[in-house]
């Protein structure tokens, strides 16, 4: 069944609408006729089973059937990324979702090829924010990851945001598994974390001075493996980690 995302605030009525680009899939690639059902996805827990009303040249409206509510995960990730080169993002936001991440927060820091600022910013996050969208309709999910603009590793940590299990992924030395962090936890509190920030440097990591920094704001150094994996790699790998872990 094809799956389309529509605002939650456009999907309380018994009929909505395909519009802009999600009604030209419909109508021009999709070719969807009049009585085909659909599910509409809302970003913040709904799934829709819909009937196609009717298919117009801009519109597509669509009676809804059936609505489905699915509760968030346990823990809500985020991924603290730093913003790799190329096209590595994309990918990284599109595995990241698919994967449950609540929240992903784009981080310029030292060694970032790629500086963003003002539009520019604003741009990239809108891309990657369609990129979010277009990986729940492929992956089902009916909760959307939330796509920050960049933001510095300054301007970020003056946030003082608090995570129940903050992570980091290190080369260095005295590093640990993070199921032991996990566990830690665990035993601590007599129950798994609910919030998790997990940090991943860009290419050839966070410099000492940035690592020592978000080690003293709490990060706690946890390994990958012995191999020394690519950015992007090593936030799929955390991820995978600890939805596994933490999801259940």
């Amino acid at each position: 069944m094809h799956r389309f995302y529509i605002p939650p605030e456009q999907c309380r009525d018994a009929v909505i609408e395909l519009t802009d680009t999600e009604a030209h899939h419909a109508l021009r690639v999709l070719r969807l006729q009049t009585g085909e059902r659909v599910t509409v996805l809302d970003g913040v827990g709904q799934e829709l089973l819909c009937k196609v009303r009717t298919a117009a040249r801009h519109t597509v409206t669509l009676a809804v059937l059936h609505r489905n509510t699915s509760p968030p995960l346990p823990c809500q990730i985020t991924l603290l990324q730093a913003v790799p080169k190329a096209k590595a993002m994309d990918y990284i936001i599109q595995k990241a979702t698919e994967l449950g991440a609540a929240r992903v927060v784009p981080i310029l820091s030292e060694r970032t090829v790629i500086q963003l600022d003002g539009e520019d910013a604003a741009d990239k996050a809108e891309k990657w924010q369609q990129i979010a969208i277009e990986s729940i309709k492929q992956c089902g999910s009916p909760w959307l990851t939330k796509i920050e603009p960049p933001v510095t590793l300054k301007n970020y940590l003056a946030r003082r945001e608090k995570f129940d299990l903050p992570l980091i992924a290190s080369l260095q030395d005295a590093v640990r598994h993070p199921r032991e962090f996990i566990q830690h936890f665990r035993d601590e509190h007599n129950r798994l974390p609910t919030t998790a920030g997990v940090w991943i440097g860009p290419e050839g990591d966070f410099s000492p001075a940035e690592m020592n920094v978000l080690k003293a704001a709490g990060a706690l150094p946890m390994t990958l493996g012995r191999l020394v994996l690519r950015s992007d790699t090593a936030a799929i790998y955390s991820l995978s980690v600890l939805h596994y872990e933490l999801q259940d």
